[in-house]
C-alpha cells in the first residue's frame, strides 16, 4: 500500500424527497446562485419547480443557465463564467447528471481566474480559487457529485480533456434514486458501466498489499452487476436505484483508490472517441475497457485472473491462470452486451477511419503516454482502438 491523503468534503442528502431541502443548502452558503442544467427533462418531470421553488422559500436568487449537453462544451462553460462575473454570483447549484456537473465545476474555478479556463484543462495552470458548488444528481454514473474531477469538451479542435483537483469538489449533493426513475434503459445502462469502469480503473494496479480496497472494489462491483439486472426488468424499483446510485459516489469520490496507484488509460482513450463522435461516455467505455484488457492483461495475469474469480465467479485455474483471467474478460464483455451496450466500433456504427487521429491526441498534458499497468504509447492506443473495431 502507498501512501494517501483522502479527502472527501462533501455532504451526501440521500433519500426520498432530498430535493425539497435545496434551497436551505444553499442559502447556507449565498444568497444568489447560478440554476445550471441541461435541457427540459427536469421541467418535464416537475424537478425544476420544485427546485424554483425551494429556492424562493428560502430567499436565494437565481439565475438560469441551461443547454448542457452530454460531454459539455466549453463553450457554455465560458458563457457561464461570464454570467457569473457580470452578476456577482459565487454559488453554482447544478441539476442534472456528471455532464452538468462537470460543467458547473469548470464555471466555478474559470470565473476567479484571469486567464482562459481551458488552461486547466491542458496543465497550463491550476486553479487556486473556485466558487461554491452544490449538486442535484439526475443521472447515477459520473460521481462527479462527490469528485475532485470534471471532463469538458473543447469544439475548437474536439479536445475532451479533463481536470482533478480537490477545490472542486461539490459543497453538497443531494441524491434522490427516485430522481432516476424516468432515465431510459440505455442511459441507465450507460450509467452502469461509467461506474464499473471509475472503479476497475482502480481495480486494476500493480501495487501490492491493498486487500481492504481489493474487496471494496469488488464488493461495489458485485453490487452494481446485481442490481442493474434488476433496475433495467423495473426501472421504478427504489431499492436497485438506490444501491446503484450510492455505488455510483463511492466509485469516484477517492475511496476505492486510497492506498493504490490506478491506471486511467481506458478512460483517456474513451474521451477521444466521444470528442469526436459525441458518443455517451460509458457506451465508449463498453467499447474501450474490454479491448485495453485484451490488451495488457499479461502485464499482471494475477490481478485479471483475481477479478475473474471474485467478480464475475470464474473457477480459477491453477493450470492455467491466463485461461482464468480471459474468461473474466469474456464475461465482462458479455455483460455489457447483456445490458445494452455496444462493446466494438462496429456495434455503435462508428467508422475506423480517424484512429490514428486519435491515438496522435491520446496522450496525458505532461507526458507521451497513458496508463499504468502498462505504459501505453501512441502505437498501443492505436492497436487498442484497431481492436475494439469489431
Amino acid at each position: 500500500m502507498v501512501n494517501f491523503d483522502f479527502i472527501s468534503p462533501t455532504k451526501i442528502i440521500f433519500g426520498k424527497g432530498t430535493e425539497e431541502r435545496v434551497g436551505s443548502e444553499v442559502a447556507r452558503y449565498a444568497k444568489k446562485c447560478l440554476l445550471h442544467y441541461g435541457g427540459g427533462s427536469i421541467k418535464k418531470t416537475g424537478l425544476y419547480d420544485i427546485v424554483v421553488n425551494s429556492l424562493k422559500e428560502a430567499g436565494v436568487e437565481f439565475i438560469e443557465l441551461s443547454g448542457v449537453v452530454p460531454n459539455p462544451r466549453l463553450s457554455l462553460v465560458r458563457e457561464g463564467i461570464k454570467i457569473c462575473r457580470e452578476n456577482d454570483i459565487k454559488f453554482v447549484l447544478a441539476v442534472g447528471g456528471g455532464s452538468v456537473i462537470d460543467s458547473a465545476k469548470a464555471i466555478c474555478v474559470g470565473v476567479p481566474y484571469d486567464g482562459d479556463v481551458w488552461d486547466f484543462f491542458t496543465g497550463k495552470a491550476e486553479p487556486k480559487e473556485c466558487l461554491d458548488i452544490g449538486t442535484i444528481l439526475t443521472l447515477a454514473a459520473a460521481g462527479s457529485e462527490a469528485s475532485n474531477s470534471c471532463v469538458i469538451t473543447n469544439e475548437n479542435g474536439w479536445y475532451k480533456r479533463g481536470l482533478n483537483h480537490d477545490i472542486i469538489r461539490p459543497k453538497f449533493s443531494i441524491l434522490n434514486p427516485e430522481l432516476t426513475f424516468t432515465v431510459s434503459p440505455y442511459q441507465t445502462a450507460c450509467g452502469i458501466v461509467d461506474i464499473m469502469a471509475h472503479i476497475m480503473e482502480r481495480y486494476f494496479t500493480h501495487t501490492r498489499n491493498v486487500e481492504l480496497t481489493d474487496r471494496l472494489c469488488e464488493a461495489t462491483l458485485k453490487t452494481v452487476i446485481n442490481n442493474a439486472y434488476k433496475v433495467l426488468a423495473n426501472p421504478k424499483d427504489y431499492d436497485a436505484r438506490a444501491e446503484i446510485m450510492w455505488a455510483g459516489t463511492l466509485a469516484h469520490n477517492g475511496l476505492l483508490g486510497t492506498g493504490r496507484i490506478g491506471d486511467w488509460a481506458s478512460h483517456q482513450i474513451e474521451h477521444e472517441l466521444s470528442a469526436i463522435y459525441d458518443i455517451a461516455h460509458g457506451a465508449g467505455l463498453a467499447i474501450v475497457f474490454p479491448a485495453w484488457c485484451k490488451y495488457v492483461y499479461k502485464a499482471n495475469i494475477s490481478r485479471f485472473a483475481q477479478f475473474a474469480t471474485r467478480v464475475w465467479n470464474v473457477d480459477y485455474s491453477f493450470e492455467n491462470p491466463e485461461q482464468t483471467a480471459l474468461e473474466g474478460i469474456n464475461r465482462m464483455e458479455k455483460f455489457f452486451k447483456e445490458i445494452g451496450m455496444p462493446v466494438t466500433l462496429k456495434d455503435a456504427n462508428i467508422p475506423d477511419d480517424r484512429l490514428e487521429e486519435m491515438a496522435s491526441k491520446c496522450k496525458l498534458p505532461n507526458g507521451d503516454s497513458v496508463g499504468h499497468i502498462v505504459k501505453l504509447t501512441r502505437e498501443d492506443v492505436l492497436n487498442i482502438y484497431k481492436l475494439a473495431r469489431g
